[in-house]
């Protein structure tokens, strides 16, 4: 993110004259509020795809936007070690994870690893890499890279989906993992 962006958003909050939340208290929030589970992956730098190196990371941001274009975003934090990456690719693949799958989602959360060394995966047709292990995919192509504080909220055009198998969704919920499945159904 710019300096520049950073400070015209910081400009703009400075002119509304109200209180906002601090960071801790809006994390606390939150916590609260669960989130489906998935990793973001693409290619790295290169012109070869087949032989570029894989890239990515947990998002537990990832929203449908619109059926109609099918648009999806998720938001991805500016000193994130995948954002260089990102910010060059055309397309990825959102790895929808289920129960089975959570062990990915520690693996790619964390930093200074190669994330796809124990992590079963291949390459599309179209040569994004995409997790063995996800319950669901879609292979999009990104419309936008939106500065939003300190993060970039990235938008994609869903291009293709894969749903090889069903499965009990992983939500993230107040620092910890849970399967959604018929024992937690309401009514």
């Amino acid at each position: 993110m710019t300096t520049e962006t950073l400070s015209t958003l910081e400009r703009l909050l400075a002119e509304q004259d109200e209180p906002q939340l601090n960071a801790d208290e809006y994390k606390q929030v939150f916590r609260q509020h669960p989130a489906g589970v998935a990793v973001v992956t693409f290619n790295g730098p290169g012109t070869d795809a087949a032989a570029a190196l894989p890239v990515g990371f947990t998002a537990t941001s990832v929203i449908s936007v619109s059926a109609a274009p099918p648009l999806l975003a998720f938001s991805i934090a500016s000193t994130s070690s995948s954002w260089p990456a990102l910010s060059q690719t055309g397309t990825v693949v959102v790895n929808f994870l289920d129960g089975p799958a959570a062990h990915l989602s520690t693996t790619f959360a964390r930093s200074g690893i190669d994330r796809f060394a124990d992590a079963p995966w291949h390459r599309l047709t179209t040569g994004e890499p995409a997790l063995t292990e996800a319950c669901a995919r879609v292979r999009g192509r990104v419309v936008q890279r939106i500065p939003a504080g300190d993060s970039y909220l990235v938008t994609l055009r869903a291009l293709s989906a894969e749903i090889p198998r069903t499965g009990s969704p992983l939500v993230y919920h107040d620092r910890t993992y849970h399967q959604i499945g018929g024992h937690s159904r309401l009514g």
